[in-house]
């Protein structure tokens, strides 16, 4: 990487170092949750004007909740000893306002925390604040009409990405050093690639949350949080965190036998990388895109790996997972009440028309061709450790851009099109990476994403941690930069 190209940081020492660095600070008692909470409060007031990542901060909970943590999952993995994190503004904090950027609920305050901030706190990771979204979640850029847009360290004209633009912004002008993220339509993804962190999409079931009827039952499956960070240790780390079987969550996981970051501590440059620069044509993808990848993967061959350019039989991608998604709001919206559907913004309700047209045989060939395609994936990445492509097709456009109408001479009628590089690991079940790997000659991160086999995040963060070696990463945290 250009590490000329890379922004300066200003702001307090500790906010530059990684969580992993922090979290053995902590261990070692060499550093108090006090001096962290007092970094990150200094950090936010400092960057939030310029970004508006994190619109709702509860610091006084945060510093009470220090006072009460405990030492007695000292030795787990994921163990955080009082680190500040970021929570998502789709996810529930007890008694910490919970807008889910929409009108209808922009003075909500749950009466209790999703399943896996419990667990987070329980680990020691002290909730500064929550970040921002768009409406429900449902955009690739983050704004709405209760916080206004988030907008790109790098450049404060530009989109950050969304859904979870918010936690991607926070993390890279340091104002934490973890910040959950939550995807299905590369809603962790993309703002990771647009703000130079990385970004781990799940396994379905691998981090438990909270199932509200009426409310979510439309998500156990293609709706997943998951760790975002500075780097794929820090990454690794979080996953720790965040993991482990919940009996409240039907399809929970149990954590591996093996951290994820031990899994990461034995990673080798000895992996094996398909490459579809274009998913065989499915995808639109901008020249300094695809040649920033090329030029990533043959410095990653030169340490070691093995980089192969195949693809596997991806025909119905699109059309199958705007189907499930289609699913899924029916399930999700059908039973809130009309004080919160009547704020909608035109893109949610178009949505919700679309989802109401299906039928039942259009949601049955949904999952027969769901299976087609997991099938074609798994028996592929048998050949290799994953499948590696672009993130997102396209460099960040201006911030004003509801959403992007066009890559490479090829139009979309809605916002959904421009993200179809994120479509294949949410329709498969399959955990999916984005990871930095080069600023363009506009001073821009580039991410590349890539694809693990079923259950494989040990595997994904290995690769990734390869690649992240390879190309001289990870980036540090940044100065908001005025293009102006």
């Amino acid at each position: 990487m250009n590490n000329d190209m890379i922004p300066v940081f200003t702001g307090p020492e500790l906010c530059a170092l990684e969580a992993h660095e922090v979290v053995d600070l902590l261990r070692r008692r060499e550093i108090s949750s006090e001096e962290l909470l007092d970094a990150s409060m200094a950090r936010i007031q400092t960057v939030e004007p310029a970004v508006n990542a994190m619109p709702t901060i509860c610091f006084d909970r945060a510093r009470t909740a220090a006072k009460a943590l405990s030492n007695e999952q000292v030795d787990h993995p994921g163990w955080l000893g009082g680190l500040p994190l970021g929570i998502k503004d789709l996810d529930r904090v007890k008694g910490v306002r919970t807008t889910f950027g929409t009108l209808g609920l922009a003075d909500h305050v749950p009466d209790f925390s999703d399943h896996f901030v419990e667990r987070l706190e329980q680990r020691g990771g002290l909730v500064v604040g929550k970040t921002n979204t768009p409406e429900m979640g449902a955009g690739g850029n983050t704004f709405n009409a209760v916080f206004g847009a988030t907008r790109n360290p790098w450049s404060t004209a530009l989109n950050p990405g969304g859904s979870s633009g918010g936690a991607a912004a926070s993390l890279a002008t340091g104002e934490t050093w973890l910040s959950q993220g939550s995807d299905h339509g590369g809603s962790l993804r993309t703002p990771a690639a647009y703000c130079g962190v990385v970004g781990l999409r799940t396994t379905p079931g691998r981090v438990p949350t909270t199932l509200v009827s009426g409310a979510s039952a439309g998500h156990i499956t293609d709706g997943v949080i998951g760790p975002m960070a500075r780097s794929v240790r820090d990454c690794a780390l979080f996953l720790d965190s965040l993991s482990g079987f919940e009996p409240r969550f039907p399809l929970s996981l149990p954590s591996p036998d093996t951290s994820f970051q031990d899994s990461v501590a034995k990673a080798t440059p000895r992996v094996r990388i398909a490459f579809a620069p274009d998913l065989d044509g499915l995808c639109p993808v901008e020249p300094p895109i695809r040649n920033a990848l090329a030029l990533a993967l043959e410095r990653t061959e030169a340490e070691g790996a093995t980089i192969i350019e195949d693809c596997p039989d991806l025909t119905g991608m699109e059309d199958t997972y705007r189907k499930l998604r289609a699913l899924g709001f029916v399930a999700s919206f059908s039973r809130l009440p009309e004080e919160v559907h009547r704020h909608f913004k035109p893109a949610l309700r178009d949505n919700w028309a679309y989802a109401r047209t299906l039928t039942i045989k259009d949601f049955a060939d949904a999952n027969i061709d769901r299976t087609r395609l997991f099938l074609a994936m798994q028996g592929f990445l048998e050949n290799f450790d994953v499948l590696a492509c672009p993130t997102v097709g396209c460099m960040p456009r201006n911030s004003d851009v509801e959403w992007i109408d066009e890559i490479e001479g090829e139009s979309f009628d809605d916002y959904l099109g421009w993200m179809k590089f994120a479509f294949l690991a949410t329709t498969t079940g399959l955990p999916a990476a984005s990871v930095p790997v080069a600023v363009s000659s506009e001073g821009l991160p580039i991410g590349i994403q890539l694809i693990g086999p079923p259950r494989g995040e040990a595997t994904v963060l290995a690769a990734a941690r390869a690649v992240e070696m390879a190309v001289g990463g990870p980036f540090g945290p940044i100065d908001p930069v005025d293009p102006e």
